[in-house]
């Protein structure tokens, strides 16, 4: 009977994610479409929107489905930046096999770092992702064969950021892809039975150790790639931007504002956050302090973002609707005894 709910509800998902792609990916491909209707600066907030959206996606697998709160969002942004930054500079490899490239980087540096970070639960495991992009950069800052605190310039010019719009679109088709499809598979069961009680998911069968492998791969091949985007889209990298912890924050702001572990909550905390950042972009350190003030009010009051915020709502309107609807005339007759 478990077995059969459970089956019910991957396929619920299933049509849930085939629904929130198709719409998703057909509004975010219509400037390409329609190259008019955009300018140059609204494929600059594209761009943006997408790359975010896209490391928004990987977050949300790793915290929303599996429990994993990294903060080590940076350490796999900056490696993905620099092996582009690399593969063009040294071989003049294109864009397309560059940027796989960099997320192969990223899915073998999660797979290297797995063994000592997943011993490590809650709040130490925060700290510890944190501790590892924090000594990435101070690593990369030190070594002269990185180019030290100055870092690399790409030896070729950016693409022209409708090139680039094309580029994070199709890097962000392939992130809501593979998470649509691992949502409304049985792995994500698995996932979040881990999340739930490792210890009772392993003593029903669940390989707990491989289930967070193969997210935290997922999710940090999926960030490798975006950090190899960034990468193009500069034209040149170093340690303080590519590793700094403002990654961390802003992707960590996006999904827990939108509704942690909700398949649309990163859309919707992505489209609020780069819009507050629009607003208030003369104004930084009133964005940080705002921010700050609603990530606080979010987790107080709508733990489930703006996202889950919005389902509440709905769900709660019909009871409501019920509860204040005038009882029909046969059921009060029946209950003052009348026939």
């Amino acid at each position: 009977m478990k077995m059969h709910t459970d089956l019910k509800h991957v396929d619920a998902a299933a049509r849930r994610a085939a629904m929130y792609s198709v719409i998703l990916l057909a509004i975010a491909a219509l400037p390409m479409l329609i190259p008019a209707m955009m300018s140059e600066y609204g494929f600059e907030i594209g761009f943006r929107l997408l790359v975010l959206l896209t490391l928004a996606e990987a977050w949300n697998l790793l915290a929303g489905y599996g429990g994993m709160v990294s903060l080590g969002i940076a350490s796999f942004i900056g490696v993905g930046g620099y092996i582009l930054v690399w593969l063009m500079n040294a071989y003049g490899m294109p864009v397309l096999p560059a940027l796989l490239c960099c997320a192969a980087g990223g899915a073998v540096l999660a797979a290297l770092v797995s063994r000592a970070v997943f011993r490590l639960k809650g709040l130490y495991f925060t700290v510890g992702t944190l501790a590892m992009g924090e000594a990435l950069r101070l690593f990369m800052i030190n070594s002269d064969a990185f180019g030290g605190a100055t870092g690399w310039f790409a030896s070729m010019d950016p693409p022209p950021i409708r090139s680039l719009y094309a580029w994070a679109w199709g890097l962000f088709a392939l992130a809501t892809g593979i998470l649509s499809l691992y949502v409304c598979s049985r792995l994500s069961i698995a996932l979040k039975a881990v999340r739930d009680d490792e210890a009772a998911a392993s003593q029903l069968g669940v390989r707990a150790f491989r289930v967070k492998l193969g997210a935290f791969m997922i999710a940090s091949a999926l960030m490798a790639a975006a950090g190899g985007m960034q990468g193009l889209k500069l034209g040149a990298i170093e340690p303080y931007g590519m590793f700094g912890i403002s990654w961390s924050i802003a992707v960590l702001s996006t999904v827990i504002i939108g509704g942690l572990g909700l398949r649309l909550g990163p859309l919707a905390g992505a489209i609020f956050v780069v819009a507050l950042g629009e607003w208030l972009a003369d104004y930084p350190d009133v964005h940080i302090a705002l921010t700050g003030i609603i990530l606080m009010v979010v987790i107080r009051f709508a733990p489930q973002g703006l996202v889950g915020l919005c389902l509440s709502m709905a769900r709660s309107r019909p009871k409501r609707a019920a509860a204040t609807s005038p009882a029909r005339p046969d059921i009060v007759a029946h209950a003052l005894g009348r026939k």
